[in-house]
């Protein structure tokens, strides 16, 4: 079982949208086309967004 410090961090959609600077509705479209998956979390399904995934995505879109 992992330990607290090796579970991923997770960010939320408002989170995301304010680090990436782009509207809520344009991650949920790049999370429906591949670009930026979101997991659902929960019986609501929740989208969160791996830190890693978010830092990942970044450092893609700036080269």
């Amino acid at each position: 079982m992992k330990s607290e410090q090796e579970l991923p961090e997770y960010l939320t959609l408002q989170e995301v949208s304010r680090m990436l600077k782009v509207h809520p509705n344009t991650l949920r479209v790049w999370d429906k086309n591949g670009a930026l998956q979101a997991v659902r979390i929960g019986v609501k399904r929740i989208r969160r967004y791996r830190k890693s995934d978010v830092d990942d995505f970044i450092r893609k879109s700036s080269n």
